[in-house]
């Protein structure tokens, strides 16, 4: 077995989910789970077939994000994973209506971070060990952090 990571190319600003599906059928089921919760998100999926032609499949909304999805699928060739890329939303938008899929196994990741992939590779294929997600801690939150957090929080509209 080799273990490797591959990064996820994008953009600083755009976000994405990352997770593990079992069905060639994700991927529309994904791009109306998508529509049926943010009609106006745009979006890009790609999922990793596992069998048969072992083929990229995807779908979406937005040329530039199916672009980057089905690129990073590619570099990542695990099989049943799936990468969304979005705009115009958040990840928090979307993730329950993404978990709520019955194909999708597990979530690795929902960020705009840096993300390197563990990838182990055997002579039947490839598999995600996991996710690196952003950077190491620096230490703990002031009463000043705890303030922006909750200022932040309540500028995008999560928090009253």
């Amino acid at each position: 077995m080799e273990l490797k990571t591959v990064p996820i190319d994008k953009p600083a600003d755009i976000n994405f989910i990352l997770g593990q599906a079992h069905f060639i059928k994700t991927v529309e089921d994904l791009h109306e789970a998508i529509v049926q919760t943010v009609p106006q998100m745009k979006f890009g999926i790609a999922f990793c077939e596992s069998s048969g032609p072992a083929l990229v499949r995807w779908s979406g909304n937005d040329d530039a994000l199916l672009d980057l999805a089905k690129k990073n699928a590619l570099a990542l060739s695990c099989g049943h994973c799936f990468i969304i890329f979005m705009a115009d939303g958040f990840p928090v938008n979307i993730l329950n209506a993404v978990k709520a899929v019955p194909e999708v196994c597990a979530i690795y990741c929902a960020t705009s971070n840096p993300v390197e992939v563990v990838v182990a590779e055997t002579g039947g294929g490839r598999g995600i060990l996991g996710v690196i997600d952003g950077m190491k801690s620096k230490g703990l939150e002031a009463e000043s952090d705890i303030a922006a957090r909750k200022e932040l929080l309540r500028r995008f509209g999560y928090k009253l």
